[in-house]
């Protein structure tokens, strides 16, 4: 059964197709503090408006390009040294089980049109097969999965010895997120020059040691010292790292004295958005001048276990299935069980 619109969408759709709505949005302009963006908006729906008209596209002729970044109503997609603001064609959305995710791979068809920064303007019209997925969870027990990355290869989870202390329950936790979307993880400890004596100093790299027996890559690191630098660029050229861990870690740290460049804490998500118009998933690509990239993942403190079950844990915990695992790691699986359905 069809649902019925209410009066204010009948009156809100009568003015879109009339041209109302526009008159009204460039009265609103004049006392708008974000007005500048009000045109580049207007552009982008009737790009979108045009792409539903269009229905005989060979689709497999198109150029594929990458998702950089996710906004609420389009996405930036680079594709043959061009990034396109692009809008999402209506029909491919609801077919989708999830949104439009940083890091997939799409086909898309260029529009010949320019956005007010002479940006090009595409419709997304496919979504290729994910290779790998990461998600976000909003609490520890959060059950509801909140995809946002697809298609990297790896994770950089980077945990500080202290400041703020490393917490192995979280790193485990992380693993299993990683290992669950089927991505590689590295474990990197950072600041290990803080190290408050030679017992603090063995612990850490028990712990290591442990990890690199499950087959985890680990590397300690320390910006002050010059430590792990040159490791931790070498894992990461010609990949794509999504980038993991608690704020103050070190992670814009560690990558700027990889690429001096590229200032994570600094660079802009996008001077388009403006002061929140369009909110974002928190993830965006950096390319690397020494081969792949990286995805930072701002704001996500906790990422989801995709595919992860109760049933299922112990094959991400093999340590403890064979009787083998130190206290913390009993631990971490017992915790994330409890977290997850029955």
């Amino acid at each position: 059964m069809k649902r019925r619109r209410k009066p204010r969408e009948k009156d809100l759709t009568g003015k879109l197709l009339s041209g109302e709505l526009d008159d009204e949005m460039e009265s609103q302009q004049r006392f708008s503090a974000r007005s500048k963006h009000a045109q580049a908006n207007k552009i982008l729906e009737t790009a979108l408006l045009r792409a539903e008209e269009q229905s005989d596209i060979d689709v497999e002729s198109l150029p594929v390009g990458q998702v950089v970044q996710v906004y609420s109503l389009f996405s930036e997609v680079a594709s043959g040294g061009r990034t396109f603001l692009c809008v999402t064609r209506k029909t491919l959305q609801k077919r989708s089980d999830t949104a439009i995710l940083v890091g997939d791979r799409v086909r898309i068809r260029d529009l010949n049109l320019l956005d007010e920064q002479g940006r090009p303007q595409a419709v997304i019209e496919q979504v290729l097969e994910r290779q790998t997925i990461l998600t976000r969870s909003d609490s520890f027990k959060g059950q509801e999965q909140h995809p946002i990355v697809a298609n990297a290869e790896q994770m950089l989870i980077v945990a500080a010895l202290h400041e703020p202390n490393v917490k192995w329950g979280l790193i485990d936790r992380m693993i299993v997120a990683a290992q669950g979307g089927k991505l590689r993880p590295i474990v990197c400890l950072n600041k290990i020059d803080l190290a408050r004596d030679e017992s603090d100093r063995l612990e850490s790299g028990r712990v290591l040691a442990h990890y690199e027996s499950l087959g985890i890559r680990t590397l300690r690191t320390s910006i002050p010292q010059g430590i792990g630098i040159e490791t931790l660029r070498d894992l990461l050229r010609g990949a794509t790292t999504v980038l993991a861990g608690h704020s103050g870690v070190g992670k814009s740290t560690l990558i700027n004295a990889i690429v001096p460049d590229l200032d994570l804490r600094t660079a802009e998500i996008s001077g388009y958005t403006g002061k929140g118009r369009h909110t974002t998933t928190g993830a965006r690509t950096y390319p690397l001048n020494i081969g792949g990239a990286v995805i930072d993942t701002p704001g996500v403190k906790l990422f989801g276990l995709w595919g992860v079950t109760r049933d299922n844990l112990g094959e991400f915990f093999p340590d403890v299935a064979s009787s083998a695992a130190p206290e913390w790691r009993k631990q971490s699986y017992e915790r994330i069980a409890e977290s997850l359905p029955e």
